[in-house]
């Protein structure tokens, strides 16, 4: 079921990487110790006598920060920060112009007054503290409380203990090059409705509040409203986020969005997540691209919209159709799965080392055999799985539009292993559950819709399009390979209990320095597509497959 491969050494010896830079030990004690402080200590000590002992050089301070050195320059940052000392706060971190920037605009343009920050008990390096302040604009003032967090760290020059700047610690929403703004928004305020005209909200479906401010965006003005007065962050340049208001002084007069939510589904997605951390998962109506559920277990960010994580096996659906249309694979036709098989200097293997002997397409696809699909990758150009991807599914062509900020995929053109990993849905392949749901999607219903959390109709935007479907031929035979391993393969213990028109294919996608890998599951059951991820998981069919079997079990 895994997309685990292991690449030959290719040398037995490299230099040790520290921080970034490759490590070179060029002989004893003594040239390390030159290296490090020979530059340095000649310019501290040209009024000192040139024969003087290394020995009588200053010393700089290294270590780990004793627990007087954190607090004081917590304590010391705080202190100036509250008093308005805007100098002297930022001149105790270790981006002076980063800092001083955002703490001026505290005052000036957020129009924070009053400010009282209190430390907490410091753990390690990290200081967690909470802020009371006044939000005061024109006559008008609300209460601002919030908990936040700093870190001490050693400046690796000077030695001095100094606070590590994020916009972060100024407030949890800011991401660096962020702003804090009080005044007339420019945005006026929404209210969006479900498909059966209900309200939502961010309290009563915690995972859409990146989608609210989303749907603000874009379509606050559009919808009739007038703006409020209101404290937000304001997103920096290039920043895939939408802005967000923390403080609302008056009330705009809302217009109304509505979606393509299902309450019911939304509901349940909301609950799923909830018990699994790190989760993501979407779903629509294959026969028009309705989005109707997207949840995540964070809601600090919308994996499931915006994600760009190697999609492991769930791939396969994809390189499976350009298979089939190659007269590369076909569902009975026997297929090569063996425990190896090298291409481009990479050796790949299945998970746990299995074989199949003897056995077809239709059985390496169900038992997520990777080397079955590695081994076809001289067979096929390097770009031929992108035009794959865009030309038949839609993706990777930046360009969808589905009402709120998302990423539709990315399937480079690649060479060599590279080229071979991309086939399992590893190497520069990115997706997230919205784009893998549409490739369910796409093979239930024959063609690709581009899926939607408002209608065109409303701003008369232009949806995306596939310039071509898989003929009725491929069609069957990848339906056939879905429905084979949602009942027998590796996405049966999931999908059990799911029944009607169905297919299915788990995935779990190897991470850099993540002991457990990425777990994925995409599947269709009728009008119904669904697809989800658990970063850190294990393999999809035991973390994702039953949060979309759930889904999908309820029906569109």
């Amino acid at each position: 079921m895994g997309n685990r491969r292991r690449v030959a050494e290719r040398r037995k010896t490299k230099p040790a990487v520290v921080g970034g830079m490759i490590a070179v030990v060029v002989g004893g004690a003594g040239i390390g110790v030159y290296a490090l402080y020979g530059a340095g200590a000649a310019a501290d000590e040209r009024t000192q006598n040139t024969s003087a002992s290394a020995d009588h050089k200053p010393k700089v301070k290294t270590g780990p920060l004793s627990a007087t050195e954190v607090t004081t320059t917590a304590n010391a940052f705080l202190t100036s920060w509250q008093q308005g000392r805007v100098s002297t706060a930022a001149a105790a971190t270790n981006d002076t112009k980063a800092a001083t920037t955002l703490l001026t605009g505290w005052t000036k343009d957020a129009h924070l007054t009053g400010a009282t920050l209190t430390p907490g008990t410091p753990a390690g390096g990290k200081v967690p503290f909470s802020v009371k302040a006044t939000v005061s604009y024109k006559g008008l003032s609300k209460p601002l409380t919030y908990a936040s967090s700093l870190t001490v760290v050693r400046n690796t020059t000077t030695g001095k203990p100094q606070v590590d700047w994020t916009a972060s610690l100024v407030h949890p929403d800011l991401k660096d090059g962020d702003t804090l703004v009080t005044g007339e928004s420019g945005t006026p305020p929404i209210k969006a409705v479900d498909r059966d005209g209900g309200e939502i909200t961010e309290a009563k479906y915690p995972s859409l509040g990146t989608v609210l401010d989303g749907l603000r965006e874009k379509y606050g003005k559009k919808a009739g409203g007038k703006a409020g007065i209101e404290l937000r962050v304001i997103r920096g340049k290039g920043s895939k986020s939408s802005d967000k208001t923390l403080v609302e002084l008056s009330k705009g007069t809302p217009g109304t969005v509505r979606t393509t939510l299902s309450p019911r589904l939304q509901a349940a997605a909301e609950a799923q997540v909830a018990k699994q951390a790190k989760s993501s998962v979407v779903a629509l109506r294959p026969s028009t691209g309705e989005i109707l559920a997207v949840a995540n277990a964070g809601h600090g960010f919308n994996t499931a919209f915006q994600g760009s994580l190697a999609p492991g096996s769930t791939m396969k659906v994809i390189t499976s159709s350009l298979l089939i249309e190659k007269d590369l694979a076909s569902p009975d036709k026997a297929h090569p799965c063996p425990k190896y098989f090298t291409y481009g200097g990479w050796k790949f293997q299945n998970d746990d080392k299995f074989e199949i002997k003897g056995g077809t397409f239709k059985a390496s696809f169900a038992r997520s055999c990777n080397t079955a699909f590695i081994s076809q990758a001289g067979k096929l150009d390097n770009d031929s799985l992108t035009k794959q991807a865009q030309q038949v599914f839609g993706l990777s062509m930046n360009n969808w539009a589905i009402g709120v900020p998302s990423f539709d995929g990315s399937v480079p053109v690649q060479s060599a292993a590279q080229k071979a990993a991309s086939l399992i849905g590893q190497g520069g392949v990115r997706m997230n559950p919205l784009n893998m749901a549409s490739v369910s999607a796409t093979v239930e219903s024959g063609a690709f819709k581009q899926p939607y959390l408002v209608a065109p109709s409303v701003d008369h935007r232009t949806l995306a399009t596939a310039s071509r479907s898989m003929s009725s031929g491929t069609l069957s035979q990848l339906r056939e390979l879905m429905a084979y391993t949602a009942g027998y393969g590796t996405a049966a213990e999931a999908m059990s209990g799911v029944y009607g028109n169905v297919g299915a294919k788990t995935g779990s996608a190897e991470v850099d320095g993540q002991k457990k890998p990425n777990g994925w599951f995409t599947a269709y059951r009728g009008d119904l597509a669904a697809a989800g991820v658990v970063q850190a998981g294990g393999h999809g069919g035991d973390t994702a497959g039953p949060i979309v079997a759930t889904l999908l079990k309820l029906g569109g």
